[in-house]
């Protein structure tokens, strides 16, 4: 076989493991397909999304009673008896609302812990049609329920099934149900299904306060077609603020869990375009894999021996699923690789194949490398918002071309690659060049196995690697084909990071994606080392570079498949008797245009309201004033057993359909008691911070209440006698389209609300004082 041959071969080894690696981990279904009564079908799965989400179904919406109606009537036709659990949630960060969660149980025949499966059914505030976050949540559990009971099973633990409420605004639901449901002291276990855009593969997450050896061979034992998961993922998880219902179960319940969890296409997340068209097929079929042999195993399963102190590293591959071992191993495999790194180093200098000026010159290309395709790739995004400055009111960071500029960043980086690699590479001196991306392989597992442990099975590609580096130095026969097998573990282990960060945090960490691209290169050296037409392969990534950049291009604007976001709200200050306009938008268009103009006032980033991701007003205009109806606010002071503490009682009762009251006071006012209808925030969990919303607070937000059925908010606050602060209330209803003194007219079809921040609202601002 010639070594064209054989270079072609292994470039085709490569090119299949990088399709298999998007391809590959989910199943693929149709929905024309015919499923037995007893299976999991995506299609009867699906048919819930879409009944679900019609139409925005969040809490206080009209059509939120109908989704919980729906849910409760396809539980009574499975013959499981319903029940609804209302009450106030005020959580540690001063959110208070009123969910209503949806319970039912299946009765095991053992009496041991329950299995509890979760999702939540309210869809984001206030343009969400809630399709995948979280209706195909709803619909895998609706939908794997019946399956289950069709089939006959007769489960050992019972099933509690819980559709929480309120998770939007608080995971308020789920704090309900731990603090006030009798059954949440049965729950041994909780698979918890969720959303952060519309596609992709469902990802494993764990919720443990201890270990997480016990939960993962449980969930080994069950043997999931399609796992997709690994440490990493899961040490970087508990890193982030992104809870979920799971997490309020954990740090308030001590309940171990399961997070099914998918985050492509994450332009749709929390947008009037989360919708069931736009939810991959695919992707609920994933969400299915997942249920249903867990549903099975853990029905029978003891659930009482899932805490643990130990922990595992673990990964999946090909075949292999799920390849794991304990944090004892990190040490040992670390130190074993050293060593071996050394023997081959003194082995290639005994064989006069590693001249040390040889070895030291390696390190230039692999350093040219890994800092200009950083940095290429950082100044590439800063460029793309000064040509496209568009992109900044896609407010969670990832644009509806996103993907384009991704796959850019990856050729870019390969191309730079192949370009550098090909200027140093000379005569037999693949070996030479290969010493300096094992040592920086080596230096990374060091720093990970100390300071993130959850990424110390970086090792593997390392010890693959040396093999790698050894067939270098014997030269052995088919030498591309079995370097590019012995490529194949890191393609699987680093291309879904490649792709899937610049997702889930943004394009601004597009270098992390050209980094992490040049790292992977780096040890797919031994395969590259044998090709003659380097300098080829660099030009022709450098030329899919720019057709993707020249593709991207052309999908940046906005229209009616990749709508512009945008916001109006309508203020009136009841204290100065001035009305205004206000919006988060950076470019005005032909919605938001004729509100303002170029004199129009900029206000500061932290006025009123803010966005989840820290964004305010970008402009205000002047406003007609109209009639609006002002909220009932009694203060009463009430005696108090301290002579130096004042205690008052508030009561503010809207006099309009609202959606929402904020109440704001100088941060530096700390209160010694603060109640809502009740109930007083908890402490922030120990080691979160010695914050507190109302005793130690952070912010001059003091309360955020979202209204259900116009209910009274009811006040009990303590503080120093002889302080006076004024509160500040924002009374808001998502009703500006439809209000008839306003006449806002319709968006186009271009257009659609800007998520993640107050829109489409009409508020009311009136100042208070404690006295």
């Amino acid at each position: 076989m010639t070594k064209k041959i054989q270079s072609l071969i292994s470039f085709l080894i490569l090119l299949a493991a990088v399709f298999w690696s998007f391809y590959g981990t989910k199943p693929h279904v149709n929905l024309t397909d015919d499923i037995p009564a007893d299976r999991f079908s995506t299609t009867r799965a699906f048919s819930h999304v879409e009944a679900l989400a019609k139409e925005p179904h969040y809490v206080g919406s009209s059509a939120h009673s109908k989704a919980r109606n729906y849910i409760v009537s396809e539980l009574e036709k499975m013959g499981l008896l319903v029940q609804t659990q209302e009450a106030y949630s005020l959580n540690k960060r001063g959110v208070i609302t009123r969910p209503q969660n949806i319970i039912s149980r299946i009765e095991g025949s053992g009496d041991g812990k329950a299995l509890l499966l979760l999702t939540h059914y309210d869809s984001a505030v206030h343009s969400s049609y809630g399709a995948s976050d979280a209706a195909s949540g709803v619909g895998t559990i609706l939908e794997g329920v019946r399956a289950y009971l069709a089939s006959g099973a007769e489960p050992v633990n019972d099933i509690i099934i819980v559709f929480t409420d309120g998770e939007e605004l608080g995971l308020s639901g789920a704090d309900i149900f731990v603090e006030e449901h009798p059954w949440a002291k049965d729950v041994g276990l909780a698979l918890n299904f969720e959303a952060r855009g519309s596609g992709g593969n469902s990802f494993m997450l764990l919720e443990t306060n201890g270990g997480n050896k016990a939960l993962l061979e449980q969930f080994f034992a069950a043997d999931v077609q399609y796992p997709v998961s690994n440490s990493l993922a899961y040490s970087v998880y508990k890193m982030l603020p992104n809870d979920t219902d799971l997490t309020v179960l954990r740090e308030q319940g001590n309940i171990n869990g399961l997070n099914f969890a998918f985050i492509d296409d994450h332009f749709d997340y929390h947008t009037a375009n989360d919708i069931p068209e736009n939810l991959d097929i695919n992707t609920l079929a994933h969400q299915g894999s997942y249920l249903m042999p867990l549903l099975t195993y853990f029905s029978s399963a003891p659930l009482e021996g899932l805490n643990s102190e130990e922990e595992l590293v673990f990964f999946n591959l090909p075949f292999l699923k799920m390849v794991h071992y304990p944090y004892s191993w990190i040490f040992p495999m670390l130190i074993g690789a050293i060593i071996l790194f050394v023997i081959l180093l003194f082995y290639g200098a005994f064989q006069r194949n590693i001249p040390f000026k040889k070895v030291l010159k390696g390190f230039v290309p692999m350093l040219i490398a890994l800092v200009l395709s950083g940095l290429l790739a950082f100044g590439f995004w800063k460029m793309l918002l000064f040509l496209y400055p568009q992109y900044l009111e896609m407010e969670h960071g990832f644009t509806y071309n996103g993907y384009y500029y991704i796959a850019a960043v990856i050729f870019l980086s390969l191309a730079i690659c192949f370009y550098t690699y090909n200027r140093f590479r000379k005569p037999q001196n693949g070996q030479h060049l290969y010493i300096a991306p094992l040592f920086l392989w080596l230096l990374l597992c060091v720093i990970v196995s100390f300071y993130l442990k959850g990424a110390a099975y970086f090792i593997i590609p390392a010890y693959l690697g040396l093999l790698q580096f050894f067939f270098l130095l014997k030269q052995p026969k088919y030498g591309p084909i079995i370097q590019s097998f012995l490529s194949l573990p890191a393609i699987f282990i680093l291309l879904p990071f490649i792709a899937s960060f610049p997702v889930a945090l943004g394009l601004k960490i597009l270098f992390v994606s050209a980094i992490l691209t040049v790292l992977l290169w780096l040890l797919l050296w031994p395969v590259f080392s044998y090709y003659s037409k380097l300098q080829l392969l660099g030009f022709l990534s450098f030329v899919t570079f720019i057709v993707l950049f020249v593709l991207a291009h052309f999908k940046a604007d906005f229209n009616e498949d990749r709508q512009k976001p945008n916001s109006l709200v309508y203020l009136i200050d009841e204290d100065s008797g001035k009305a205004t306009w206000n919006t988060y938008d950076k470019i005005l268009d032909a919605y938001t245009a004729p509100f303002f103009s170029d004199s129009s006032e900029v206000v500061a980033p932290d006025a009123g309201f803010s966005s989840k991701y820290g964004t305010g007003f970008e402009k205000t205009a002047a406003a007609p004033e109209i009639m609006l109806p002002s909220p009932y606010i009694a203060v009463d002071t009430i005696a108090s057993e301290d002579p130096g503490i004042a205690t008052y009682r508030v009561k503010i009762a809207p006099n309009r359909n609202i959606n929402r009251i904020e109440l704001f006071a100088d941060k530096t006012l700390d209160f010694r008691n603060f109640k809502v209808n009740g109930k007083e925030a908890p402490d922030l969990q120990p080691g979160e911070s010695d914050l507190h919303v109302f005793k130690r607070r952070w912010s001059d937000r003091l309360l955020t209440y979202y209204a259900v059925n116009r209910d009274t908010l009811r006040l009990e606050m303590s503080l120093e006698k002889g302080l006076h602060p004024e509160i500040v209330l924002y009374e808001a209803a998502h009703d500006l389209p439809e209000n008839e003194q306003l006449k806002v007219p319709e968006r186009n079809k271009e257009m659609i609300p800007r998520p993640f921040v107050l829109n489409d609202a009409v508020v009311l601002k009136r100042t208070f004082v404690l006295k």
